[in-house]
């Protein structure tokens, strides 16, 4: 099979151009990738070539040694992913120990993977464990309202869980858990991929102060839905605050209980702090 007749690779493509038609990915801002499964990889085999060396990932993920991934490359823009993806993203493969990459399709035009490669490895290991291997995808996106509110909230997992469920019933629903948050650090290095694997072994979703959202989830859909479900939460936050900075009303601690209840879910005390 062809690469690109594959379903993982369509819906791969689809999920970058929904992110793009969003608004989250201006110029070559955010990354993608995906954890592919057995069978898939198997479906376009002879379709790979090793197109280059093995290069350093930057980071050790043992557990991840000898996967393939579906990745968007550095530098490259969401706006051409759906145009032409064999320029824009790649398929890789990890060495036997998890330290080293080769591309063995796409990016026919040179380029690199995604330079927050070491993050998103980082974090692929730590969801794979955490969900028994269901989780297969990590994605990041600059979603503009979320990123607002790193500026006039405290960057505390705790406020930023609460203040977000209180707005949009569903949300509780959508990620139970809560939200992490990371304080602003450069992007793309070792320490910002440490700090936030610590917050995913908790949560599906953490904040990159000041730059956007990463999140984890079983397939696209469902990572996709996170990411979109948290930022138009952030959305009537930002529309609430600017019409009035006091709520007169809210979702109150007791009626999270009872919604966690009826939708059969575990909401952790610590966010049904009193206000």
């Amino acid at each position: 099979m062809r690469v690109l007749d594959a379903e993982f690779v369509q819906g791969f493509i689809r999920m970058a151009d929904d992110g793009f038609l969003q608004g989250w990915h201006e110029r070559n801002g955010g990354n993608l990738t995906y954890r592919i499964k057995k069978e898939e990889i198997e479906s376009v085999k002879e379709s790979l070539v090793t197109k280059s060396e093995w290069q350093p990932i930057g980071t050790k993920v043992a557990k991840l040694a000898k996967e393939y991934f579906l990745v968007t490359g550095s530098g490259k823009y969401f706006r051409n992913v759906n145009l032409k993806p064999e320029e824009n993203i790649a398929i890789i493969e990890l060495d036997d120990e998890g330290e080293n990459y080769r591309i063995l399709w796409g990016l026919c035009e040179g380029g690199r993977p995604t330079s927050e490669l070491p993050s998103h490895l980082m974090n692929h290991e730590v969801k794979m464990e955490a969900s028994g291997g269901k989780h297969r995808v990590i994605y990041h996106a600059h979603t503009t309202n979320v990123i607002a509110l790193t500026f006039v909230l405290p960057l505390e997992d705790r406020v930023f869980t609460r203040e977000l469920w209180e707005m949009a019933t569903e949300c509780p629903v959508v990620f139970p858990d809560g939200i992490g948050v990371v304080p602003w650090m450069v992007p793309g290095g070792r320490e910002i991929a440490v700090a936030t694997s610590e917050l995913m072994k908790k949560y599906d979703a953490a904040i990159w102060a000041h730059h956007g959202l990463f999140c984890s989830g079983e397939d696209f859909d469902l990572t996709f839905g996170l990411m979109h479900t948290i930022e138009k939460s952030a959305e009537i936050l930002v529309k609430a605050l600017s019409m009035n900075p006091n709520k007169l009303q809210t979702i109150t601690p007791d009626n999270f209980r009872d919604l966690a209840r009826d939708f059969k879910v575990t909401l952790p005390e610590e966010f049904l702090y009193a206000k």
